[in-house]
């Protein structure tokens, strides 16, 4: 039975392209009754209160991209807002109970959104261009529809590629123009799902050339192939009119032997030049990487409707069909592929043209050393050079560069135009719904002691297991964990929980990138497995394990899956997991080489073979871009010296649908590094994350928009990129030649520096250069509250002696300290000592030194002080810089007082403390480096601390007004090449 309100909402909505209008008219002007009863919007919110799914997907779709846009000519409230929303409702005319109604079944999606930092671009890609002609990407959404994706999902991936695309230049433009940009995702969060939502929205638009550079290795460019022709070409473009029950017609076709054919292949329900829009012709497939253009130049020779124009025209452009390759970043195919171009003449400057390089950061990058080319004269290294030939000879191609580690690519040189620098655009996308990244393996914002972290409350005590001298090198206890987590698996599936993530179930070992260090330990893995899995007496041993970690994990994270009483009742399921892994008469796939025959194994085939139940060992080729299906343990020993290398080295990063308290990380805490160091990798992934909070943090702060023009453009500033961990470096040394400093204002955040001078001699220094401010520890001591938050629902308190001082105070002390290494905190005493009237006037600041609790606090007077509470804290191993000085609470405590003193806000708790719009504060710690209270007593003497032994350290928070009317955050420095 046709409903027939239901299409009547759709027409009204169809219409609404440019933003949501007023519905009731709209809809009696569509309506084909004259009874009224399809506009009633009494009967529209009767259908929504019952639940009806077809009106409520509907209406999802298009309140979440309305809530979403960027930007929207409709409303002046910022993305993903309830005023956002509250205006669409007026817009649409719609009344509190009906808008209640939606909210209730719709509500606005408040989750991260895209960061986008971009230069002024000409405004071509309108909602309205992007439906008229919209083919590839319905299909696609409609696919994600298929694999379970929610309305808010897909909407935030069209939202994320709308962005990219309309920051290309306009296919149809008659000057040539190539933009160049950057998009930062997560390690293993779906970036390719992002770049595919491009590529249909950019092909739709009218881009009829796509060169996707698809990673180093054919298996990882055949993945990215394979994803393409399966969720964007179809089965349509890939038969290319052969009959598919023809089977002599179908000899040479791909994936005739692949079990997701046809089934799981997009459909576009016949050819799509049939349907009235154009094909996609593939110039590579499944196996075969470019190899030369097999129709020759007629392969690029794109049929014109009429020829006197050129291809960009409109009237040629939107018929033509687009081809697409997906091409390996080697030396030797992008020759042959710029070879080949060269070769085609002029219609190439006609050609809009779209390149998608995933992995940019690998490769890509010029890694040569500015200081050692010839004058006058540029070097490229290999890769970066065809790259650069390729954007060459496309004056009309686009370059859009896909990381998650972005520290390379934002240090190349902004003024070398024929180099890849996202001069034009910088997205830095959501972390996902469901990804488990670095931060759910570390307690980052944890107050909690030690002793009282619980695998409810700590991700370290959850999932993350070390290994040092005391503990062994537990690989046996990982590769029961393996066992057990694929047992769980198989437990779960029994008990009605979908199977469909369960179908590939791995291990990672990554100890080493020698070869012959991967055969060595693949034997050893096979002979643990042969002497430890025979015997009925494994299961005491499996357990024992279950029954110390298993159970009281799953029993705080199984979020209401299935977990067994006892190991009694998962006994069936280990013998299960022992066969499934052990098929074959081997446990383990070494996965490593320098040839592609080393990868081409029939068990490594996450695409043909249907389980994959198996232990990896492997080297580099496992760390970058592959990706490992199933992964739920990880036996992680590798040493580097690169944030990125190690970054990509993390392999556990992604979605564990249905066994995400099965995941568990087995990583050295103590691995020779040097002659006589070791390095904690744990720590090593955790001052990591904090470099990528840090560059997304930044990114999202310079994105606001400084009358209607960007504060910040690529081409202007290079983003600071920190060191929490100095022996680890952002990125490889040949990668940073044009990396400098900027300078950043930070009114309302904290400021706090890291990197305290080892010296005792310096230490002393600056203790004494503290002194005319010590008498803050003197000071009557106060109670302070921090009132319920985000993070607890409990007022939390703490004791601190305060006191204020005068602003050129405090700035005459922070001018002379000194620093370890390279001086990150003179930018931020830049902008301090503004705040003098020149910049802003702050007139004083609140000196607050936080005490420990009481039972556990430590004494002493420094420099002849009054005694006060001694804090210790730990260096980041083999570096300079401490994790963090303020406390968590204290931290939120200031930060909650400075906003509340701010403009237009009355706080009694502000007042009280003398907190005006023009006081900053600044939490005081006398440090002692330290990792357990007991060590504090060590530097003290007759109630006195060892001045060379105690760091004054401090965080700086400015009021939230301590900016000039521009509101900009950076004055502009950095080392270019046209300077």
């Amino acid at each position: 039975m046709t409903d027939h309100l239901l299409n009547l909402h759709a027409d009204a909505l169809g219409a609404m392209r440019r933003g949501p209008k007023g519905f009731s008219r709209l809809a009696a002007g569509l309506s084909e009754t004259d009874d009224g009863h399809e506009t009633d919007l009494g009967v529209f919110q009767a259908r929504i209160l019952e639940g009806d799914a077809g009106l409520t997907t509907l209406w999802s779709r298009a309140l979440s991209q309305w809530d979403a846009a960027l930007t929207a000519d409709w409303s002046s409230a910022p993305p993903c807002s309830d005023e956002r929303r509250a205006d669409a409702y007026v817009r649409l005319g719609f009344g509190a109970d009906l808008a209640k109604s939606l909210d209730a079944a719709v509500p606005v999606d408040k989750g991260p959104q895209p960061v986008v930092i971009s230069e002024s671009n000409q405004a071509w890609y309108t909602r309205d261009k992007a439906v008229s002609r919209a083919f590839y990407w319905p299909a696609y959404e409609n696919l994600l529809r298929t694999k379970g994706w929610s309305e808010p999902a897909i909407t935030s991936l069209g939202e994320a590629a709308h962005n990219v695309v309309e920051r290309l230049s306009d296919p149809a433009r008659p000057e040539a123009y190539g933009a160049r940009g950057l998009v930062v995702g997560y390690v293993q969060s779906g970036k390719t799902a992002n770049f595919t939502g491009v590529i249909a929205k950019a092909v739709d638009a009218g881009y009829r050339l796509v060169i996707v550079l698809g990673g180093t290795l054919n298996l990882l460019r055949g993945q990215t192939q394979r994803r393409l022709d399966m969720e964007l070409i179809g089965q349509e473009n890939i038969l290319g009119g052969a009959d598919p029950t023809d089977l002599d017609a179908l000899v040479g076709v791909d994936y005739q032997d692949d079990e997701d054919w046809p089934g799981k292949f997009v459909s576009h329900g016949s050819r799509p030049s049939h349907l009235g829009a154009f094909d996609l012709e593939r110039l590579t497939t499944k196996d075969k990487d470019y190899q030369s253009l097999e129709r020759g130049i007629r392969a690029l020779d794109i049929e014109k409707v009429e020829k006197a124009l050129p291809l960009y025209d409109p009237a040629n452009l939107h018929p033509a069909a687009a081809r697409i390759m997906v091409v390996k970043k080697n030396k030797a195919v992008l020759t042959k592929l710029v070879n080949d171009l060269k070769k085609i003449g002029p219609i190439l400057g006609e050609i809009p043209a779209l390149i998608i390089d995933d992995e940019s950061d690998q490769a890509s990058v010029n890694t040569t050393d500015p200081s050692k080319w010839e004058e006058g004269k540029e070097t490229r290294s290999a890769i970066n050079k065809l790259v650069c030939q390729l954007l060459g000879l496309m004056p009309r191609a686009q370059y859009i560069g896909y990381t998650a580690t972005p520290f390379a690519n934002v240090f190349v040189d902004p003024d070398d135009s024929a180099d890849l620098f996202p001069r034009d655009f910088l997205v830095s996308l959501p972390r996902p719904a469901g990804y488990m990244g670095v931060e759910d393996f570390h307690d980052l914002d944890s107050d909690l002691p030690a002793s009282e972290r619980t695998v409810a409350n700590s991700q370290e005590a959850a999932h993350v297991r070390g290994i040092d001298a005391s503990t062994g090198d537990r690989l046996l206890e990982a590769i029961d964990a393996f066992v057990l987590a694929g047992a769980m698996k198989l437990y779960r599936s029994a008990k009605g929980v979908p199977d469909g993530p369960f179908r590939h179930h791995t291990m990672l070992v990554h100890e080493s990138v020698r070869v012959a260090d991967h055969a060595a330990l693949a034997a050893r893995i096979k002979g643990l497995w042969d002497s430890s899995y025979m015997s009925s007496e494994s299961h005491f041993r499996l357990a024992a394990l279950f029954e110390s970690d298993y159970m009281p994990v799953c029993g705080a994270r199984s979020d209401g899956l299935p977990v067994p009483g006892s190991y009694e009742e998962l006994r069936s399921h280990v013998s299960r997991a022992r066969q499934l892994i052990g098929s074959g008469g081997n446990p383990v796939i070494i996965v490593n080489g320098a040839n592609e025959k080393d990868y081409a194994q029939p068990g490594l085939d996450f695409d043909r073979t249907p389980n994959v139940w198996k232990i990896l060992v492997g080297g580099t080729k496992l760390s970058r871009g592959f990706t490992v299906e199933g992964l739920t343990v990880t036996y992680y020993r590798r040493k580097t010296q690169q944030a990125d290398t190690l970054m990509q080295m993390g392999r556990w990063f992604g979605f564990r649908p249905g066994y995400r308290d099965l995941v568990r990380l087995y990583i050295g805490r103590e691995e020779p590094y040097g002659k006589d160091k070791s390095l904690d990798l744990y720590e090593a992934f955790e001052a990591i994350c904090q470099d990528e909070e840090a560059f997304r943090s930044e990114l999202t702060q310079y994105a606001e928009m400084i009358d209607g023009e960007p504060q910040l453009t690529p081409r202007r500033v290079l983003p600071l990129v920190s060191q929490h961990l100095g022996l680890v470096k952002p990125t490889a040394r040949n990668k940073m030649f044009n990396a400098e400093l900027t300078e950043i204002r930070s009114p309302g955040r904290p400021i706090e520096p890291a990197a305290y001078p080892r010296e005792p001699a310096k230490i002393q220094a600056n203790a004494k250069r503290w002194k005319p401010l010590l008498h803050v520890f003197g000071a009557a001591r106060q109670t302070l509250d921090l009132p319920p938050d985000e993070t607890s629902p409990l007022t939390r308190t703490f004791e601190a002696a305060l006191a204020v001082v005068p602003h050129d105070s405090l700035v005459s002390v922070l001018r002379q300290l000194e620093w370890e290494g390279d001086n990150h905190f003179e930018p931020h005493l830049n902008y301090l000592s503004k705040l003098n009237g020149e910049l802003a006037k702050v007139d004083d600041w609140l000196l607050v030194a936080p005490q420990t609790t009481p039972n556990r606090r430590i004494e002493a007077s420094v420099l002849g002080s009054a005694p006060t509470s001694l804090v210790r804290r730990s260096r980041q191993l083999d570096k300079a810089a401490f994790g963090r000085i303020s406390g968590m609470e204290h931290r939120r405590w200031a930060e909650s007082l400075i906003k509340e003193a701010g403009p237009g806000n009355e706080s009694v708790r502000a007042r009280a403390l003398g907190v005006s719009t023009r006081t900053g504060i600044v939490l005081v710690y006398p440090v002692v480096e330290a990792s357990k209270d007991a060590a504090l007593l060590g530097a003290v003497t007759d109630g006195t601390a060892d001045a060379k032994r105690v760091i004054m350290a401090f965080t700086v928070v400015p009021p939230t007004t301590a900016n000039d009317s521009t509101r900009r955050l950076l004055r502009y420095q950095a080392k270019r090449s046209g300077i």
